[in-house]
């Protein structure tokens, strides 16, 4: 007799089910310096806190957030400052030592 296994494609979004969990998510993808990565974790917070209110407390359209944070997007600092806003996440500066 044969096991078939069938895999689903995991989706780091679900696991983001509270404040807590989005900053470490985020913490880690700042470390990284990666702005693509950075982008693209917002766009995973974005999708576990709902596109469409993102959409509405931004201004931007569904399709352009999905588009901007996509793996291969490239959103505008304006872009990604407008949906850090939204989702309650503070960018801020610090002396390296």
């Amino acid at each position: 007799m044969t096991v078939t296994e069938k895999l689903t494609t995991y989706d780091p979004a679900e696991d983001l089910t509270s404040d807590k969990a989005i900053a470490a998510f985020m913490a880690e993808a700042f470390k990284t310096e990666d702005a693509g990565y950075v982008a693209h974790a917002l766009g995973v917070v974005a999708r576990a806190k709902g596109m469409t209110q993102i959409a509405k407390d931004t201004g931007l359209s569904r399709e352009q957030l999905y588009r901007s944070f996509s793996e291969n997007g490239n959103p505008t600092l304006k872009t990604t400052l407008a949906v850090m806003k939204a989702l309650g996440i503070e960018l801020t500066a610090k002396v390296h030592a």
